[in-house]
């Protein structure tokens, strides 16, 4: 359909949702004021309801592609039982979950019944409501240099894959047309989704109505920026919420509040969350963003508010700490099939050498705030003073006060090489074996390297070059200072019995 066809079919459908003309009678001058005002009130009672009506609005996202909205406007509605046309919601609500009531006259305004129009203006679809109905083909024609309209009303059969049209007493398929004109907009086609209430109104005209339900397709993730010094031992942090809006609606002008926490236990608690939203409770916005424990997740609010337009990613910053204490770890896992080299009998085994960046989340270091879970990308600045990327890792939800490991990827100039030395059979089930574990540092700084040892059954190491903890039943750990372009060489024997 052309340009001006779609702009035909809009101003029928701007005619159909609009309030329909009142009429105005002349006032008797006898009348009282009250009389007067009564009526003036009447006057403009709406059937319809806009943006142009909001005055408040709160949107509460889930990390779990739901959000709750809370929709607060001001309506002029009319004594007695009426429809109201509820529009500019998200296109993904849940009518389930839709509260309506008055904020003025609870008591007063009742709902009856409601309905949930999502059959939206379409050009197919409203070529289908128009089968058995006329409807005017628009055609142009080249004559003499110049465009002229031609115009045929035709009768539309059926609209199955094409149109079938009946024009005069002949039936025709394939036929063209630059555009089609329709009378009228259907009843039943919307231009957008719409909320249909059938109210009964009991009290005073003039109303401000609360209206709130889940709608999906608004999301929300956590992504942080480690800076870090070229000495590995500071960092600075920023944290940002990139929220996504695909609800077929914009929200303008919002308060927004964010719920980090598990899917399950955040349904169990909507409805205590919808009641403390409708509380009006104040959040402290001292902070680009403030949180709160909320039952057993944490609930983040923004110190002002902002717009989420409908297909937008926005960022948002929700905490900074500069100057965090930062370790830089150098970490080895041996594994139990680490007895031999199969392939290459009496060679070593070559392990990874894992990095990992450690920090705490605590408020001296310039954080102390939970965080939720989300992606942390990791730069440092090289020798010219510009900052490179060196990886990144997944956190989960990270109360105060815990530590954080990241890994951001295996050591180029740190190797580790393994090997068994030895295997003694004791008695029927007690072996001793001895490892041999080459530590390799090509830096020009001296590193620590932790190796990681699984043993299994029940073990006692007898002898190593190291001093082995015991971290948990399997498993033991040796801390391995090795100096700058040099080798450390970690040995350890271990009875073990099964």
């Amino acid at each position: 359909m052309t340009a001006r066809g779609w702009l035909t079919a809009s101003v029928f459908a701007l005619g159909a949702i609009l309030p329909r003309d009142t009429v105005r009678l002349k006032p008797d001058p006898t009348t009282t004021k009250t009389t007067t005002a009564t009526a003036g009130a009447a006057a403009q009672a709406q059937d319809t309801s806009t943006l142009d009506d909001q005055v408040e609005l709160a949107l509460t996202v889930y990390n779990s592609d739901i959000a709750l909205v809370r929709d607060v406007r001001n309506l002029q509605l009319p004594r007695g039982t009426f429809d109201l046309r509820f529009m500019d919601i998200a296109a993904t609500v849940n009518p389930a979950t839709v509260h309506f009531r008055s904020l003025t006259e609870p008591s007063r305004v009742s709902v009856l019944e409601q309905n949930y129009e999502y059959d939206l203006l379409e050009p197919d679809k409203l070529l289908r409501k128009y089968v058995g109905r006329d409807v005017t083909l628009v055609r142009l024609r080249q004559e003499g240099g110049a465009t002229r309209e031609e115009e045929v009303k035709a009768r539309l059969l059926s609209f199955n894959n094409a149109p079938v049209w009946q024009i005069g007493n002949e039936i025709v398929t394939g036929l063209h047309a630059d555009h089609i004109r329709f009378p009228e907009l259907p009843d039943n086609l919307y231009a957008r989704p719409t909320l249909i209430w059938s109210l009964d109104n009991g009290g005073a005209a003039r109303h401000r109505v609360e209206t709130s339900y889940l709608a999906g397709k608004l999301a929300w993730s956590a992504d942080y920026v480690l800076t870090v010094a070229r000495d590995d031992k500071a960092g600075d942090i920023d944290g940002w919420v990139t929220l996504t809006n695909g609800s077929g609606t914009s929200f303008r002008n919002a308060k927004l509040q964010l719920v980090a926490g598990d899917l399950n236990r955040v349904r169990r608690a909507i409805g205590r969350l919808a009641d403390e939203l409708r509380a009006e409770r104040a959040a402290p916005a001292s902070a680009p963003m403030s949180q709160e424990a909320f039952s057993d997740y944490h609930l983040y609010t923004l110190g002002r508010k902002t717009t989420i337009n409908n297909n937008e990613t926005k960022q948002v910053s929700m905490l900074g700490g500069t100057g965090v204490p930062v370790r830089k770890r150098y970490l080895v896992d041996g594994q139990t099939f680490y007895y031999r080299n199969a392939q290459h009998p009496g060679a070593p085994l070559k392990d990874v050498v894992q990095v990992y960046y450690q920090f705490k989340n605590e408020e001296r270091a310039g954080l102390g705030m939970p965080m939720p879970a989300g992606v942390v990308r990791v730069y440092q600045s090289d020798s010219s003073g510009g900052v490179q990327f060196v990886g990144e890792d997944r956190i989960g939800h990270t109360p105060k006060d815990e530590t954080l490991n990241l890994k951001i990827g295996n050591a180029f100039d740190v190797v580790a090489e393994r090997k068994q030395i030895d295997f003694e059979r004791i008695a029927v089930n007690v072996f001793e074996v001895e490892y041999e574990i080459t530590l390799g540092n090509h830096k020009t700084t001296a590193v620590i390297v932790e190796v990681n040892e699984p043993i299994g059954g029940t073990w006692r190491i007898l002898r190593s070059t190291h001093e082995g903890i015991k971290t948990d039943a399997w498993a033991a750990q040796f801390i391995v200072p090795v100096a700058a372009d040099a080798a450390s060489v970690l040995r350890y024997r271990v009875r073990v019995t099964y």
